[in-house]
């Protein structure tokens, strides 16, 4: 893809500036107290400003821009789709929705083979979650605290992280539990064969004081995102699936955000050879560009519903031009060998890269990740592994992560920053040299959070 050539345009940046302080109320914020950046333009791996900054995006928007942004072939698929066919009833069979639930089936791990199609990830959680009830007849599901499900009122209530607390109603038939994270273990141990054993010991105990038979499902994310990229010990996922299968329990899987080759496999699922009883999934399906997301369901649970009617729909599941967009990116991923690329740069670049940077830098406590997924935890002191900043840190408290985003952003690099954490996230099809570039501009970074430890 030939590089754009960016043109500053600072009084049309100054119009959407002013339109969008005027007009949009912005998720996650207080309104107030935030300042966007308007955006011109974005391709490939890179964004830029009216002012004609560009930035190499280390986010991939939020997670999603899985084979980068503006791809000519997915353009032109939502384009022919908008001149063949805008949009369609959900009851009604469409080729390219046909399609898209197709190959998404095709790369689903088991007999993942039936798809319902929603608007994105939350949607997804909420309908896996109603089918898991309907299917068991239970009610409570089990979830863990360091997770994000989304932000509808069943997913944010599943949700561990802080972004809960104001909705959480404490009627949702919750509960939650510590899944495993070896760095800041909450057993206490002190190698990934005892956390694992020790997680899995936790869970069950927890069932079993919970009643197993009250409880619908299971659900976690295959490797949590937003949480921190804790990829899961060997034989926990297993193991969670050993105890679902002992107690009747749906086990869910979330992988809105590792799926699609974030991980450098088509599922995250396929790295711990498990398959989940449902699947969610959204953002990396069709990159983005058209909100777009499902629940991929096994056999036995869509048994349930062959002559029972499913009590769920949305007006724009499997959305044409959201299908057609899934259906070029896979057929993408497919021939540009993207799933194969993540896990090239992976194993031979990000991976490698960031635990040299962590080897000089004081301020990052541990390199953990897959893909194109992978986390820096940024402490204070590395012994005691103080975070850089406190849990859910806000104001002059933040001020250290605060710092070292605004440097990252100086030397043309927009970071994943969450929590005492940078997340080293690009698209999936990133290139060596822009991984490399990504590297040198943390690099540079990092030296500010290093102001900041003991």
């Amino acid at each position: 893809m030939t590089p754009h050539v960016i043109e500053p345009d600072p009084q049309a940046g100054a119009a959407v500036k002013a339109a969008d302080r005027a007009h949009v109320f912005h998720s996650w914020s207080a309104q107030g107290l935030i300042d966007p950046l308007a955006v011109a333009g974005a391709e490939g791996s890179y964004f830029w400003d009216y002012d004609g900054n560009r930035y190499l995006d280390f986010t991939s928007g939020l997670v999603y821009t899985n084979i980068g942004y503006q791809h000519p072939r997915v353009v032109a698929a939502i384009q022919e789709q908008a001149a063949k066919l805008t949009t369609f009833a959900p009851a009604f069979a469409i080729d390219v929705r046909s399609e898209a639930a197709r190959l998404i089936a095709e790369r689903t791990p088991g007999d993942l083979d039936k798809i319902f199609f929603t608007n994105g990830g939350a949607e997804a959680v909420e309908n896996a979650v109603r089918m898991a009830r309907l299917h068991t007849g239970r009610t409570k599901v089990l979830s863990a605290y360091r997770s994000y499900h989304g932000a509808t009122s069943t997913a944010i209530n599943l949700t561990g992280d802080p972004r809960r607390w104001a909705s959480d109603n404490g009627s949702a038939g919750v509960v939650r539990f510590w899944a495993p994270f070896l760095y800041r273990s909450p057993f206490y141990a002190t190698t990934e064969a005892e956390e694992s054993a020790r997680a899995l010991q936790h869970l069950e105990d927890t069932i079993a004081f919970e009643g197993p038979a009250t409880i619908a499902a299971i659900i976690l994310e295959t490797v949590p995102g937003t949480a921190g990229i804790m990829t899961p010990p060997p034989g926990y996922l297993a193991g969670v699936r050993e105890i679902c299968d002992k107690y009747g329990i749906v086990f869910v899987l979330d992988e809105v955000m590792a799926g699609f080759g974030r991980t450098g496999k088509w599922f995250a699922a396929e790295h711990f050879d498990v398959v989940p009883d449902l699947m969610t999934f959204a953002k990396g399906v069709n990159s983005g560009y058209v909100p777009l997301g499902g629940v991929a369901i096994s056999e036995k649970i869509a048994a349930t519903f062959d002559k029972r009617p499913y009590p769920g729909g949305l007006t724009y599941s499997g959305h044409p031009l959201a299908c057609a967009a899934a259906v070029a990116t896979i057929q993408v991923m497919e021939d540009e060998k993207v799933v194969d690329n993540a896990a090239h740069i992976g194993e031979n670049v990000l991976g490698p890269g960031l635990r040299e940077l962590a080897e000089r830098h004081p301020s990052v406590g541990e390199v953990r990740g897959l893909g194109v997924f992978w986390a820096l935890d940024l402490v204070r002191n590395r012994e005691t592994r103080e975070p850089l900043v406190p849990y859910n840190a806000a104001g002059e408290a933040n001020a250290p992560m605060a710092a070292f985003g605004a440097a990252a952003k100086k030397n043309g690099l927009w970071p994943f920053v969450n929590m005492n954490r940078t997340h080293a996230v690009p698209a999936c099809n990133v290139t060596e040299a822009e991984a490399k570039e990504g590297l040198a501009a943390l690099d540079a970074a990092l030296t500010v959070a290093d102001e900041h430890t003991a």
